[in-house]
């Protein structure tokens, strides 16, 4: 079943447009990846169906139902969750604090304190410290599980990687794989075109503001993706 699907997207910011006419189809309990490089609109795609940017109705579906017109707290109580490009921590609050604002819609679902604490372990043992004492990797992983707090059935990552040593972000993606299992559909977006693909089932690859290409991860010749990822 398809459970996310954007028609002839696009996006504008001001007077600039940024997303042009972009089709992504997501189904329930798979794992897509887009990839491209700075400035793609990867970002934009991912503000544009979590409700930050405005778009048509009929531009995003999620589950059937047209959501681009949706606030994106409304959009949230429908199963949508984003862990932001930065973190986007809140310094003031402790590590809990932060994660249970995640919860604030109410969705019922397995995602608990208790279960995060799980996932994350580290969690537990600071969540009483303030967000800021965290790591850069850990920091991550309460973005993470923030998002993770709303119960969400689509999770959108954008750019775990960034910045984080390479054992950190094996670690990460690790965790992610068993959010996964547990039926949490994901769209992974990511500049390390490796890591991304290794992650996911599908991949789409933008580049400025357009879907440049989309293959099944496995199998695919990762080096037809350069002229595709640069526009060369």
């Amino acid at each position: 079943m398809t459970l996310l699907r954007t028609r002839a997207l696009r996006a504008f910011y001001g007077d600039f447009q940024a997303l042009f006419d972009i089709d992504v189809t997501v189904e329930e309990g798979e794992t897509v990846a887009i990839i491209g490089a700075n400035g793609a609109g990867k970002t934009t795609f991912l503000r544009a169906v979590v409700g930050q940017l405005e778009t048509a109705p009929e531009m995003v579906e999620f589950d059937g139902k047209p959501i681009g017109h949706m606030t994106a707290h409304d959009i949230v109580r429908m199963g949508v969750a984003m862990v932001p490009e930065g973190r986007k921590l809140f310094p003031s609050l402790t590590v809990e604090e932060n994660l249970r604002i995640g919860a604030y819609c109410g969705r019922p679902g397995h995602w608990t304190l208790e279960r995060i604490y799980e996932l994350f372990p580290v969690l537990g043992e600071r969540a009483r410290l303030p967000a800021t004492s965290l790591s850069g990797g850990q920091q991550q992983m309460a973005s993470v599980g923030r998002a993770l707090m709303s119960n969400p059935r689509l999770l959108l990552c954008d750019e775990l990687s960034l910045g984080l040593a390479p054992v950190v972000i094996r670690d990460i993606y690790a965790r992610l794989a068993t959010v996964a299992r547990e039926g949490t559909t994901l769209v992974i977006v990511e500049q390390d075109i490796n890591r991304a693909l290794d992650a996911s089932a599908r991949f789409y690859c933008f580049q400025e503001g357009r879907v440049a290409l989309t293959a099944p991860c496995q199998g695919f010749d990762r080096s037809n993706i350069t002229a595709a990822y640069f526009g060369t």
